[in-house]
């Protein structure tokens, strides 16, 4: 059987409409052709065109530091002061942490400080570990139980146990508040329109500031300690409860409410009774994102005192001890796992009801309650008996952090003449031209530049919101930092996509490859982001190249999951019709399946662009000169609004990037639809 010579074949039917599409190239083209004329010969003509003039910037950092300092001296609300709000926040979130701490990891105590004497134990870990696999076990069986233990006791044999209580301590009151008030900002936004409006800017920047910018603030309001990383972790987890609960109540079905007002039933009924539970699907997918960003946040939150596994990752970052950085690292991959695993079973859980019999017992209404109760007493009995059993003896312990180290020593000694010279070959010949390049654009054209591309995309509003974000990186002093941002973060997103969509191509032709590159990306997104840190620091020392690799490690995830999804969702019927007029695989992968996964691949582009922020202020500590190197020295000094301002800053170009990139996948949508 012969098929039809390649060069006459023509899927035009999956091609974009052209003339739309060649009129916005032409615009783009002749206005970018323009700022290149305009960049060789106008700082001669118009200096201030390229050097945003000193006279000119707005003193925001400032005046963000004076508000900061007024509300903290003098701010007062009726009989209260701003400091005695922070107090009673503080309070309300120690009472239950204490709690939790006190049974997981320090036992009840009494006194403070050193003289403090434990009065009674910490939950033994064998009790703990029990605990957790009937959890397991009733959540989704055997399976489940098997790999929440698993989880579980990595942390025990490997001596991270106390650190892990630690931070399960804090996770276990962080994401009840952030769940709750996640849930009660999205019932507002659903109820009141207006409400929405105002919220939704509200959580895009707190998705989008850096945490390190935060982070200053915090401490002026709430001081150094584990409170204070509580509200930290809050902030920057409670914005998708929020979004998923108004999603997930848009999405309930009209005849369920109209059922809930034909039998009667009052607003609050409606609310509680009707709508929230079902909802509950969508609502335990917003919890499962606030315990993983949860878990994110721990190294951040040890800064200000969190303690736990942060501060252990931490620690051996600033020793370079890459073994017991990666232990503690994954240590945080395991719990994340284990407690993922548990939360997206409960939310699938469907909770049937036991059959009708005589037995009334409360053994028999609550099995898996009393049997907690048991564990919880035999352990404590089984721990004062036998104290192995209660603290897993450190000579038990594994580690194999010398292993990891002497890896990293022998790719030192045997391959540091090929590292170096890759690093100079990328530095001089990539980076470096990239770099000057952008920092050289005059201002004044990037800005209109960004307002006609958010004008042909989205109209007026994407043009005025995309033309005056820029321009307020500029009026504030931070453009030559943003620019340095953007060059980073540009060079590091192409080589994510450069590795990401070719794997995600092969990945969704090859379903074993798929499982496998499943588990590498989830390892990759539970793992946190300062352990990308210590091997590059130690193979390739500090510098933009650093700080590149470890970027593109994070953020290569999504560009590979949104590949694949995106050519899984094609058509079966549109591939097999390619195929009937002759088409080979190559022309079906090129005209027909990329074109068609082309919006998803943009939002995984989106998603990679937004991965490469947040990572790229963490790589502030490998010696970059950004807006995140401005983060953090902000942090060290406690100067607000200075690190306010450049967080801004960042969160204004993952605003601008998202909103175009958004408007360009949907712009495409509707031209295949």
């Amino acid at each position: 059987m012969t098929h039809a010579p390649t060069d006459r074949i023509d899927v035009h039917d999956t091609a974009l409409p052209g003339s739309t599409g060649t009129r916005d190239a032409l615009v783009f083209g002749g206005a970018l052709a323009l700022l290149l004329i305009v960049w060789q010969i106008g700082p001669g003509l118009a200096k201030w065109a390229f050097d945003y003039p000193k006279a000119w910037q707005i003193p925001a950092a400032r005046h963000i530091g004076r508000w900061t300092k007024w509300l903290l001296d003098d701010a007062t609300f009726g009989l209260f002061t701003f400091t005695d709000l922070t107090r009673f926040i503080a309070a309300v979130i120690d009472v239950p942490y204490r709690l939790a701490l006190s049974l997981l990891a320090t036992g009840f105590l009494s006194g403070q400080g050193s003289s403090a004497v434990q009065v009674f134990p910490p939950l033994s870990y064998i009790a703990v570990l029990m605990l957790v696999t009937l959890a397991g076990y009733y959540a989704g069986g055997r399976r489940l139980a098997v790999l929440v233990a698993a989880c579980f006791g990595f942390l025990i044999v490997f001596g991270q146990w106390t650190s892990a209580m630690v931070t399960l301590a804090s996770i276990l009151v962080a994401v009840p508040i952030g769940v709750v008030l996640g849930l009660l900002l999205g019932l507002g936004a659903y109820r009141w329109p207006l409400f929405e409006k105002a919220l939704t800017p509200l959580l895009d920047l707190m998705q989008t500031i850096p945490v390190f910018a935060y982070l200053v603030p915090i401490l002026f309001f709430f001081g150094f300690g584990p409170t204070a990383a509580i509200v930290a972790t809050l902030i920057y987890a409670l914005p998708p409860m929020a979004r998923i609960t108004v999603l997930g109540l848009r999405s309930v079905p009209s005849e369920i409410r109209d059922l809930g007002h034909m039998v009667g039933c009052s607003r609050r009924q409606m609310t509680w009774k009707i709508m929230v539970p079902s909802a509950a699907d969508a609502l335990m997918v917003g919890v499962n994102q606030v315990i993983m960003l949860s878990l994110n946040m721990v190294i951040i939150a040890s800064m200000i005192g969190a303690g736990g596994l942060g501060f252990d990752v931490l620690g051996a970052l600033r020793r370079l001890d890459i073994g017991a950085g990666l232990e503690a690292g994954f240590a945080i991959v395991a719990l994340a796992v284990a407690l993922d695993r548990l939360s997206q079973a409960l939310a699938q859980k469907t909770g049937a009801p036991l059959p009708a019999g005589k037995r009334r017992s409360i053994v028999a209404r609550h099995p898996y309650l009393v049997a907690s109760l048991a564990i919880i007493v035999v352990g404590f009995v089984l721990g004062l008996i036998i104290p192995p059993l209660q603290t897993f003896p450190e000579a038990w312990t594994l580690s194999t952090g010398g292993f990891w180290n002497e890896v990293v020593r022998w790719i030192n000694v045997n391959f540091f003449d090929a590292l170096e010279a890759l690093r100079n070959l990328v530095l001089l010949n990539v980076l470096v031209p990239f770099k000057r390049f952008l920092g050289e654009l005059p201002w004044l054209g990037v800005v209109l530049l960004l307002a006609l591309a958010g004008y042909r995309l989205g109209g007026l509003r994407l043009a005025l919101t995309a033309g005056m974000l820029s321009f307020l990186i500029a009026a504030t002093g931070q453009w030559e930092k943003a620019m340095i941002t953007v060059y980073l973060c540009g060079i590091s997103v192409i080589v994510a996509s450069l590795i990401g969509i070719p794997l995600g191509i092969l990945a969704s032709e090859r379903e074993r490859l798929w499982r496998w590159l499943q588990v590498v990306i989830d390892t990759l997104q539970t793992l946190p982001s300062f352990v990308y840190l210590m091997p590059v620091v130690m193979l390739f020392r500090v510098g933009d190249f650093t700080a590149m690799i470890a970027i593109v490690a994070y953020a290569v995830a999504p560009a590979i999951r949104y590949t694949v999804l995106g050519l899984q969702r094609v058509d079966p019927q549109v591939v097999e019709a390619g195929r009937a007029m002759g088409c080979t695989p190559r022309q079906i992968l090129m005209k027909i399946k990329l074109k068609l996964a082309l919006p998803e691949i943009l939002l995984g582009l989106n998603q990679t662009i937004m991965f490469a922020l947040s990572m790229l202020v963490i790589t502030a500590l490998v010696g970059t000169r950004d807006l995140g190197q401005e983060v953090y020295i902000a942090l060290t000094k406690a100067d607000t609004g200075r690190g306010i301002v450049a967080g801004l800053a960042v969160a204004f170009i993952a605003i601008i990037a998202d909103r175009l990139i958004s408007a360009g996948a949907a712009r495409m949508k509707e031209r295949m639809a």
